[in-house]
């Protein structure tokens, strides 16, 4: 038989939880039971992939101790872990036992949530020990307790050692509903899944990737909204008010857009399109967010390139006429 331990609480000295633990840990001991401990505070990197070690044990207990509300940030990261990568198919057969102990008010609630928590991912789940503490040495040195946590122990190993089945839950029936639409993972795959989750260097790359993709769509459905390919041309057109005695010609390069628009102007004429001009008077290379702001009239041509924000070569007087022949501010 073995048993896991997983504490959930911050360590502390005067920590009830952790005197229950070593009073269990001795029977244990006395009993010939093989038993492991994790600390997930010290574990907290890798609480992810210690789902993977409850199927290794016939029974576990999960313990921690109610401070403020609930059962704190380690435990429930344990269990979320439990519900998406541990081998449920092993887990049924595992038996669980919460101790929780309180400084203030809940631990009734919290060993309820445990309980549930544990028979929602389909493991069988019993009583342990749950007590209010007020004053911690007193609480070690009350002989009554002390015999409690002992017969406790002494419990654990008897309902494990003859597989005491529980009364049924409604509890499995709600997890069955639940889980039908929830995609199963092999047990290699929950296990590999878990690992990934705990590499705080994998799951920092997915957000980044994430947020690129998002990124991506977000501008692409800016471009449909203002038009697709036809708006950086149509723009151009519907602010053209050309002027007299003057041609010239000029390439745009949206570099972020992979978009050249050849424009000629000849007095109130413009032949624009899509199409590479090196021999223009002017070539421009600026990114989109840069264009948008000068076809919205916040920035004027020569004002980007004085910026840095267009980079130009050609004939800078060329350039300067730009403003005059587009009229984005009006």
């Amino acid at each position: 038989m073995k048993i896991n331990i997983y504490y959930g609480g911050r360590g502390l000295v005067d920590d009830p939880s952790l005197f229950v633990l070593e009073k269990m840990q001795a029977v244990f001991t006395e009993l010939n039971i093989k038993y492991e401990r994790f600390n997930l505070f010290e574990d907290k990197n890798k609480i992810t992939t210690l789902s993977q070690t409850i199927t290794d044990a016939d029974a576990v207990i999960m313990a921690t101790t109610v401070e403020w509300l609930g059962m704190g940030g380690y435990l429930q990261l344990l269990l979320d872990s439990c519900w998406l990568y541990a081998d449920k198919s092993k887990i049924s057969n595992v038996y669980m036992f919460p101790v929780v102990m309180s400084k203030t008010y809940g631990e009734k609630d919290v060993e309820l949530a445990i309980i549930k928590s544990w028979e929602m991912i389909g493991g069988i789940a019993h009583r342990g020990v749950c007590a209010y503490v007020e004053n911690t040495t007193d609480f070690e040195f009350n002989q009554k307790y002390n015999h409690m946590i002992e017969k406790a122990a002494e419990d654990i190993y008897r309902t494990v050692q003859k597989k005491r089945v529980p009364f049924p839950s409604s509890s499995l029936t709600i997890k069955n509903k639940v889980m039908k639409d929830f995609v199963e993972f092999t047990p290699q795959e929950s296990k590999q899944l878990s690992k990934y989750a705990a590499d705080d260097t994998f799951v920092k790359t997915q957000k980044k990737d994430i947020e690129s993709l998002a990124s991506i769509y977000k501008e692409m459905m800016t471009d449909e909204e203002q038009g697709g390919d036809d708006y950086y041309i149509d723009v151009l057109k519907k602010h053209f008010a050309g002027k007299s005695g003057y041609s010239g010609s000029y390439q745009i390069s949206i570099i972020d857009k992979n978009k050249d628009i050849s424009l000629d102007i000849d007095a109130q004429k413009l032949d624009i399109k899509y199409d590479k001009n090196p021999d223009a008077d002017v070539n421009m290379r600026l990114k989109k967010e840069v264009f948008d702001k000068i076809v919205a009239g916040k920035i004027t041509f020569h004002g980007a390139f004085m910026t840095g924000d267009m980079i130009t070569k050609g004939d800078f007087r060329s350039l300067r006429m730009l403003d005059d022949l587009f009229t984005f501010n009006k």
